[in-house]
C-alpha cells in the first residue's frame, strides 16, 4: 500500500470524474495543493474550481503541475494521454484512483458498498444516517442532495466508500463491513462472463477484515458456499429468513411508509420521501448496517425521512398538471428495469416516455436484447446515439440494434441536436424519463424548462 505521508501537491488526470472529484475534495480539505486535468468543463469541474482547485482542459505539458508529489489517474483516460505519459516517463508517483482510496481508508473503520447497481444509493443512505447520528467521512459515487457533494467529512469514526468493481478497483479496500447489492452482467469487456464477475465479487469478500460483516442481497445467496468463514454473513431482502427483512410498504402523499425487521426486531412506521420502489430494498440494508453499528432506531428513522436522495438517481425534476419529469443515471438493464417498474407502480395511468442514451459500445453489444426488453415497458422510446466514454466504435454497434428489438407503441432514434424539438411535442399526461450515464444530463435543465412551460 502506498504512503500518503509527506504528500503536499496532488495532480488528478480526469479530475471531473465522480470518484476522482471526491478524492480531490478530500485532499483539498486537508490543506493540500490540488489541481488537475479533465477533457471538458462540467458543472462538477465548475464547482471544484469554486472550491479553490485549479483545473485545465488542455492536455499539454505546459499546463500540468511539475511539482506534484502524487499523480492520481482514472483508468478511463486513453493510452496516448500526453500528461499521463509525461509523468510516467519522468517516474512520478503515479497511481490509480482506487489505490489512493485504499490508502486513505487503511486502518480506518470502513463500510464498503459494492454491487453492479444500487451501491451509490446505499452508500449515500448509510452516510446520511451516520452523519445525522454523529458524523462520518464518505466517498460517494454521486452527488448527495443533502450535501450537494460526493464527499462528506464530519467525523473520522467511520468511512463510507462506494466499492467499484470496474477495473477491479474494490480490491484495494479492506472493509470492516461490506455490502453487496447486486452481481449482474456488466463490464464484460473486462471480465468476459458473469461467472468471472461472481468470482471477483467473491474475491472482494476475502478483503473483509477478520471478524467483519458482509450484508448480501438475498438474490445472490447462491454464492454463500464459496465464501470464507472469516466474517459474519448476513442476508437482506424480502424473505422472512433474512437477517434484514423489508416487511411491508405503502405509498401515501408521495411518501413511502414501511417497516423492516432486523435480527427479528421490528422497526415500524418508517417514512421516506425518496423515489423508486427499489430504494426500499436499499433502505433495508442501510438500516441493517446502521443497526450493526449501534445507531438507535429513532435516529435512523429521523435521518431516513430527511434523506433527499442522489442527483440523477430517480431525480424528480418537475411535477405539474401535464408532466412528471424524472432524470436517472440508469445505464444497465437491471437499473432500467427497477426504474420503469417503480414508475408503473407510482404512475399507473400515465403515458411513459423513455429517452435513453446507451453508454459504451461494448455494453450495448453485450446487453442489447436486455436493454430492449426493459425499455419495451415504456409507451414511447427515444434512443440517442451511443455515448462512447472510454471506447472506440465497434463496427455495426449503434443504438439501432436496441431499437430493432424494442416492442413499444412508438420508438425512434433521435439525434442530440433534435431532442429538444421532439420534447416540445410530447403528449401531455406523460412521465418523461431521461436515462443514461453519458452526457444526457446536459439536457436536463432545457427539458425541464420546456415541460414547465408547455
Amino acid at each position: 500500500m502506498i504512503s500518503l505521508t509527506n504528500i503536499s501537491n496532488i495532480y488528478f488526470i480526469g479530475i471531473g470524474g465522480i470518484g476522482m472529484s471526491a478524492l480531490a475534495r478530500y485532499f483539498n480539505s486537508q490543506g493540500k495543493k490540488v489541481s488537475g486535468y479533465d477533457k471538458t468543463p462540467s458543472p462538477l469541474t465548475n464547482q471544484l474550481k469554486l472550491e479553490g482547485i485549479n483545473i485545465t482542459f488542455d492536455d499539454s505539458i505546459e499546463t500540468l503541475d511539475k511539482d506534484a508529489d502524487l499523480v492520481v489517474y482514472t483508468p478511463a483516460i486513453p493510452a496516448n494521454h500526453l500528461q499521463f505519459n509525461w509523468y510516467k516517463n519522468k517516474n512520478y508517483q503515479l497511481h490509480k484512483r482506487s489505490v489512493v482510496l485504499g490508502a486513505i481508508t487503511q486502518n480506518k473503520f470502513t463500510i464498503a458498498v459494492a454491487g453492479s447497481h444500487g451501491k451509490t444509493t446505499v452508500s449515500s443512505m448509510i452516510a446520511h444516517i451516520l452523519n445525522e447520528a454523529g458524523g462520518c467521512t464518505a466517498f460517494l459515487g454521486g452527488i448527495a442532495s443533502n450535501f450537494g457533494s460526493n464527499y462528506i467529512h464530519t467525523s473520522d469514526k467511520y468511512v463510507v466508500v462506494e466499492a467499484d468493481e470496474y477495473d477491479r478497483s474494490f480490491m484495494t479496500l479492506e472493509p470492516n463491513i461490506a455490502v453487496i447489492t447486486a452481481i449482474d452482467s456488466d463490464h464484460l469487456e473486462i471480465y468476459g462472463s458473469l461467472k468471472n464477475i461472481e468470482n471477483e465479487f467473491i474475491a472482494f469478500t476475502n478483503k473483509i477484515v477478520k471478524g467483519g460483516t458482509l450484508f448480501l442481497n438475498e438474490k445472490y445467496l447462491h454464492i454463500k458456499n464459496r465464501l470464507t468463514n472469516n466474517f459474519a454473513l448476513k442476508s437482506y431482502g424480502y424473505k422472512t429468513s433474512n437477517n434484514a427483512v423489508l416487511k411491508e410498504f405503502k405509498v401515501e402523499n408521495n411518501e413511502f411508509h414501511f417497516s423492516v425487521a432486523v435480527e427479528k426486531e421490528n422497526i415500524e412506521n418508517i417514512k421516506a420521501k425518496f423515489g423508486g420502489v427499489h430504494n426500499l430494498e436499499n433502505a433495508t440494508v442501510a438500516i441493517a448496517v446502521c443497526k450493526e453499528l449501534g445507531i438507535a432506531d429513532e435516529k435512523i428513522k429521523k435521518a431516513l425521512y430527511t434523506f433527499k436522495g442522489i442527483k440523477r438517481r430517480f431525480d424528480i425534476q418537475l411535477t405539474n398538471d401535464d408532466y412528471v419529469y424524472i432524470d436517472d443515471y440508469a445505464h444497465h438493464p437491471e437499473e432500467i428495469k427497477a426504474l420503469l417498474n417503480s414508475i408503473k407502480v407510482l404512475y399507473p395511468t400515465k403515458n411513459i416516455v423513455a429517452i435513453f442514451q446507451p453508454h459504451l459500445f461494448s455494453r450495448t453489444q453485450d446487453l442489447c436484447a436486455d436493454f430492449a426488453e426493459q425499455l419495451s415497458k415504456a409507451d414511447e422510446v427515444l434512443l440517442l446515439p451511443i455515448y462512447p466514454a472510454r471506447e472506440l466504435p465497434i463496427e455495426g454497434v449503434t443504438s439501432t440494434i436496441i431499437l430493432n428489438k424494442v416492442n413499444a407503441k412508438r420508438k425512434r432514434i433521435v439525434e442530440k441536436q433534435d431532442l429538444l424539438a421532439v420534447v416540445k411535442n410530447l403528449p401531455k399526461d406523460s412521465v418523461v424519463l431521461t436515462i443514461g450515464a453519458g452526457d444526457i444530463d446536459r439536457f436536463v435543465e432545457p427539458i425541464k424548462e420546456i415541460l414547465a412551460n408547455e
